[in-house]
């Protein structure tokens, strides 16, 4: 009860620090009346567009719902629905922190032209993304535990109509992760959507037709991008790793249900230990966020006039001169945090319990196993930094072989994606191995959940960058002075990378707790004889159409969006055309535009966001539980390649084209050749990382979720 307590406890701490720093946010200044109305349509667009969404979603949800409610546990349906509204609520905050926080960024770097401040503003709106992820995502998943009895309740669910026994409590666990999961599955496909479309169309027509700067207002599908990047990269960044901080706990609970079901004390143990590391990450990222944010805000000091001997009260503040350097202090706070207090939980959980000898060193074998997914969470951040920021070779040779052409870009960027992709899975396949020979599958589940404890820190650098990206477009479409789009886009090169870095951790923890998810899907079903051919066939076949799958799941977003682009670019140049707007003395049609990429981005969002709800059900109703085993295996392997090559591409052919654009290649600037190639190695690069790689993650935990809670029926009741 005191773990419980004090997670309380923390989250109560997290939402108060919330309500605060989006107090202190508030009361910054938004700048002229230009910057003002600017970030009222932005607002006002991103608002629109998720209720727009919510109508969709709403309906899916309640007949997945009901459907739950009827066929697999009787309170599973509700469950699903709260997992579901805490998504949206995390959403709703984080969203308003980001659409609050881009033009007061702006506005700091104009009126104090100083780095640090305006980091801080941006740090604070991202904040409130970064602390609701694991405060919303640990209290409901709290409040379903011990609800539903937590470790010590036997009782067996039925569905209201189909009576197949199973574990109520386990039942209500996973399908409140799924329902953040589909949350974050349409957030991420309609966000994506939306804001690719609408970046790619301002890229091609406004750059390489029109020679306009970047986020010129005259191009009214920059306005719509500046919406976009807070609908995906704000709201879809935050449902898409809330998704992640819920399903590894319950990967964690899942397998230790099964592991110690009849040691009493050892499931204590076991079913503890996970809310310890998320309520202790949880408490990390809480004191680091606010620790650089407190360092790099507006002091005053009493000086004393030696002329007058009056005593004046100056106002100052610490100049960083790295801002990245700043954001990096925040992560590897967090994770010292975090090895101590694991350590300590370790000790005083594990230690003296019986039941635990199959941890090979003890009690402290599970704190060496989040250890290993503390470490793989900084690795891969720091793997991610090299192959996309413009402080390293990568990203530099990229610009330089844009001098060369467009072909020479993509095949480049292509090889820094591939290259990129090994040392990632090496450290992520490494620690899993350790882990499970410490503790088992619980370990590996227990890495997981190591790598996302502190995913408030990460979320909150995370939303820096669509926050930075904003400022600048506002600096751009105000007209302001170029010296502050000199600060936002050094701040918007540093988003882009801990961006990259967001998304590494997001597909590397999805590894981890997939590969638990699938050892507990094993355990949920009678032992199959995998020795038998018809077996082995059903598990290697699932296999190649899972990796299938995800190559047509990766084709229908990127051509949805592709589709989405060409009409929006259509509408750009239509509305370019008309007398005025290209001279400036006309404002072209904004709302068109934006309803455009909102129509596209709904249109095609349903398909895509059920396929991961419906696929195990189409192989396991027919070929039973090896199928979709064999499904699983397949799609994970190829999701996880797949993800960090898109995302570590797309995040190279990104600062390649920042790059060029900020001088930094002699005799190749803004409207040159080199800059064009490059922006079509960006726009290339652009589906990737914002619309496929940030979705396969939650597609393969999804799956492997649903999975879990079917596997059973998939049993009993299978065709062949």
């Amino acid at each position: 009860m005191i773990v419980y307590l004090a997670s309380f406890i923390i989250i109560a701490v997290a939402f108060v620090l919330i309500a605060r720093n989006f107090k202190d946010l508030k009361n910054h200044n938004e700048g002229t009346e230009d910057m003002k109305e600017l970030a009222g349509i932005i607002r006002a667009g991103a608002k629109t567009f998720l209720k727009r969404e919510y109508r969709i979603i709403i309906p899916t949800v309640i007949i997945v719902a009901v459907m739950y409610s009827l066929f697999r546990e009787a309170w599973s349906g509700l469950t699903f629905i709260f997992g579901s509204l805490m998504s949206i609520a995390a959403v709703e905050i984080g969203m308003r922190g980001g659409t609050y926080a881009n033009v007061r960024t702006t506005n700091a770097a104009r009126v104090t032209g100083a780095m640090s401040r305006t980091m801080r503003i941006a740090l604070l709106g991202g904040s409130l993304s970064g602390f609701t992820v694991p405060a919303f995502g640990l209290c409901g998943f709290l409040i379903v535990w011990l609800v539903s009895g937590g470790a010590h309740n036997s009782a067996t669910g039925y569905g209201l109509i189909l009576k197949n026994p199973c574990n109520a409590a386990a039942v209500r666990l996973m399908t409140y992760s799924l329902g953040c999961s589909v949350v974050a599955m349409f957030n991420r496909v309609a966000g994506g959507n939306y804001t690719k479309a609408a970046d790619i169309s301002a890229d091609i027509v406004g750059k390489n037709i029109y020679d306009m700067p970047e986020d010129d207002s005259r191009m009214p599908n920059s306005i719509a991008d500046f919406i976009g990047d807070c609908v995906n990269d704000i709201a879809g960044n935050i449902s898409d790793l809330l998704e992640s901080f819920v399903a590894t706990p319950t990967a964690c609970i899942l397998i230790a249900l099964q592991l110690f079901a009849t040691n009493s004390d050892a499931l204590s143990s076991a079913t503890l230990f996970p809310f310890l590391l998320a309520g202790g990450g949880l408490l990390s990222s809480l004191l680091s966020v606010s620790y650089v944010i407190f360092k790099n805000r507006k002091r005053k000091k009493l000086m004393i006039n030696r002329d007058t001997d009056e005593v004046e009260v100056v106002e100052f503040s610490r100049e960083a001169k790295n801002p990245g350097e700043e954001l990096n202090i925040a992560t590897y706070l967090s994770a010292c945090l975090m090895m101590v207090i694991t350590l300590v939980g370790s000790y005083f959980i594990f230690k003296g319990v019986p039941g635990f000898d199959s941890f090979r060193l003890g009690w402290i074998s599970p704190w060496i196993a989040a250890l290993l997914g503390i470490v793989s969470s900084v690795a891969v951040g720091k793997i991610t930094e090299y192959y996309t920021s413009t402080k390293f070779k990568p990203v530099r040779d990229l610009a330089t072989m844009a001098t060369e052409g467009e072909a020479f870009v993509v095949t480049k960027g292509d090889a820094i994606g591939s290259r990129s992709v090994l040392i990632p899975v090496l450290i992520i396949g490494i620690s899993m191995i350790v882990a499970g020979n410490l503790c088992g599958t619980y370990g590996i589940a227990i890495a997981a959940l190591g790598m996302l404890s502190f995913v408030g820190t990460t979320v909150s650098i995370d939303a820096f960058g669509p926050i930075a990206d904003n400022a600048g477009g506002i600096a751009e479409s105000c007209h302001l002075d170029p010296e502050v789009r000199v600060i936002t886009d050094e701040l918007d090169a540093v988003g882009n990378t801990t961006a990259a870095i967001g998304k590494g951790n997001a597909i590397g923890s999805a590894a981890f707790a997939t590969v638990a998810l699938i050892m507990s899907y094993i355990g949920s079903y009678p032992k199959s004889n995998y020795e038998d051919p018809k077996v082995i066939i059903a598990v290697i076949v699932g296999g190649i159409i899972g990796g299938a799958l995800i190559e047509y799941f990766s084709a229908l977003l990127t051509d949805n969006t592709i589709k989405s682009a060409k009409l929006m670019a259509d509408e750009g140049i239509r509305q370019l055309k008309i007398p005025g707007v290209l001279e400036g003395t006309k404002k072209p049609d904004y709302d068109r535009v934006i309803g455009m990429a909102a129509d596209q981005a709904l249109k095609y969002m349903l398909v895509p966001s059920v396929l991961a709800l419906v696929s195990p059900i189409l192989f396991g109703i027919p070929f039973g539980p090896e199928m979709v085993l064999g499904l699983l295996g397949g799609s994970t392997i190829m999701a996880i390649s797949r993800a960090i090559f898109n995302g570590n591409s797309g995040g190279a052919f990104d600062n390649a084209k920042k790059y060029i654009e900020s001088g930094m290649l002699k005799g190749h600037g803004k409207g040159s050749h080199a800059h064009k190639a490059a922006v079509v190695g960006d726009t290339v690069g652009d589906t990737r990382k914002d619309v496929v790689g940030v979705a396969l993650d939650i597609f393969i935990k999804t799956m492997s979720t649903v999975a879990n809670t079917l596997a059973p029926i998939f049993y009993n009741y299978r065709l062949f």
